[in-house]
């Protein structure tokens, strides 16, 4: 999957700006997600058919999880918010991570 960097910024900005992707959606490797409930400045939620994203902020990084049925969307948000509060935790902050069902 290849990220455009304007899919990059515009993810950013709803982090410093939270509510800034509702309009349009989150768009991410071509695919276009609409923005649900997260945590403002720390969780961006995604919604696309049966799957979804979820995006946890770190600190200097950021972590993905998408998910398609059967995974559900609690799952991957606890799996991938535990992981981003453990870097934080840790101080460890340059991982990326994909927690897909394919």
């Amino acid at each position: 999957m290849a990220f455009k960097p304007e899919e990059m910024t515009g993810i950013n900005k709803d982090f410093e700006e939270p509510g800034h992707l509702a309009p349009t959606g989150l768009h991410l490797g071509g695919a276009k997600y609409m923005v649900i409930q997260g945590e403002p400045g720390a969780v961006i939620r995604g919604k696309k058919g049966s799957g979804g994203i979820t995006i946890k902020k770190t600190g200097q990084a950021l972590v993905f999880g998408l998910y398609e049925e059967p995974v559900t969307p609690g799952q991957c948000n606890m799996v991938v918010e535990r992981l981003g509060d453990y870097l934080i935790d840790q101080g460890l902050f340059a991982l990326h991570s994909w927690y897909n069902n394919e």
